[in-house]
């Protein structure tokens, strides 16, 4: 009698290690880095065995998964996908939305693993890079509505940083972050030229 049942075709290489990457940075967010492989081959839906046939060790793989989490291209290229035809509202709340994911994400990972290991796993260089070139995206994406600003189109983007960090930081916002929409309107509304005075104050 013959098996109507067929087994899955197996991953290539490549998808094979970044499935198992992102398992691992899954359950690392969720429980800490002392996952087991066998809870890692659970959750990848692989067999145990599996993972030293890409990986030497569960600390390379977790390793892996700690780097994967530190690597701003994905959010580089999410955030060069916005539309640069929208309004400016609605180019910096898409903005800000992205940078919240990923900040969420980072601070997740220092209350998973520590803050002394997230530092150790991160290279002050990279992260400097790595602000550099998300200042400068969001520099580009204000640009258009230069003169409608009080300030350069760099200065801007800085502030929208700082604030997207201090309104989101799970720490500080008690863990109600302040929505995307509401950062951008804080930051226009202080940038913003106005034609007249402002309205005292009853």
């Amino acid at each position: 009698m013959t098996s109507t049942s067929q087994r899955a075709a197996p991953l290539p290489p490549d998808e094979r290690r970044a499935a198992l990457i992102a398992s691992t940075l899954s359950l690392v967010l969720a429980e800490g880095p002392d996952v087991s492989t066998r809870q890692i081959a659970q959750a990848a839906g692989v067999a145990e065995g599996t993972i030293f046939r890409v990986f030497s060790t569960k600390d390379e793989l977790v390793n892996a998964a700690l780097a994967s989490a530190y690597d701003s291209s994905p959010l580089l290229e999410e955030l060069k996908t916005i539309d640069r035809t929208t309004s400016l509202e609605v180019r910096l709340v898409a903005a800000v939305e992205i940078l919240q994911r990923r900040t969420a994400r980072i601070f997740r990972l220092v209350d998973a693993i520590g803050l002394k290991a997230v530092e150790a796993g991160r290279n002050s260089k990279n992260l400097s890079d790595e602000s550099a070139l998300i200042g400068q995206i969001l520099t580009d994406l204000i640009e258009p509505a230069r003169e409608r600003l009080q300030f350069e189109p760099r200065e801007a983007a800085r502030r929208l940083q700082l604030l997207t960090i201090a309104c989101t930081h799970p720490r500080l916002v008690l863990n109600d972050p302040v929505a995307a929409p509401e950062i951008v309107s804080m930051l226009l509304d202080g940038v913003r030229l106005r034609s007249g005075p402002p309205e005292p104050l009853p």
